[in-house]
């Protein structure tokens, strides 16, 4: 049992200074996730990693949630993060800047250019569709694309066996295909 798993326990168990040790623990992750989704971005990027990873921790400390457990932590870590970019996107996106959104294959979102911000917008779109028709996908999806984990270890998250987390993934890249249809 890892030291995050172990921690999330004991705070679901009502120990307050639990919050105090994971943490620094968590913080480190999110900054290793963070350091990996943006590690294919420009290197003028104005959203850093740093950045990233303290607007994650910042919304996770505040939001005085107690998790239930590694998925749950990692769910909400990826719904964080999926959220400010998406809130950057969105920022940046203005007709001078090619505000016209075009489809792009869910593979191809998963180094999301900086030059592009209309793509992690209509991924976020496309999500939130998905999570209509298949909410087990696209929690694998979320925590594939945004968390930055391999579909092994998303799927484990969210307590899927290997070969049910790649059906779920295999599905969603199916769907994703689908959606962008004419």
């Amino acid at each position: 049992m890892s030291d995050i798993t172990r921690i999330l326990g004991e705070i679901e168990t009502g120990d307050s200074s639990a919050v105090n040790r994971l943490m620094p623990l968590v913080y480190e992750e999110l900054r290793k996730l963070a350091a990996a989704r943006l590690a294919n971005e420009r290197p003028d990027h104005t959203l850093q990693a740093t950045a990233l990873v303290h607007e994650v921790y910042v919304r996770l400390v505040v939001s005085d949630q107690a998790w239930k457990g590694r998925a749950h932590f990692f769910s909400a870590a990826a719904n964080s993060m999926r959220q400010i970019l998406v809130d950057w996107a969105l920022s940046k996106r203005c007709d001078k800047r090619g505000g016209n959104a075009r489809r792009v294959a869910m593979d191809e979102m998963i180094a999301v250019s900086a030059n592009e911000p209309e793509m992690i917008i209509d991924l976020d779109e496309s999500l939130t569709k998905l999570a209509e028709e298949d909410a087990e996908a696209a929690e694998l999806v979320k925590l594939r694309l945004f968390a930055g984990l391999s579909v092994t270890d998303a799927g484990e998250v969210l307590g899927l066996s290997r070969s049910a987390s790649y059906r779920s993934w295999e599905f969603a890249r199916a769907w994703f295909a689908a959606e962008q249809m004419p």
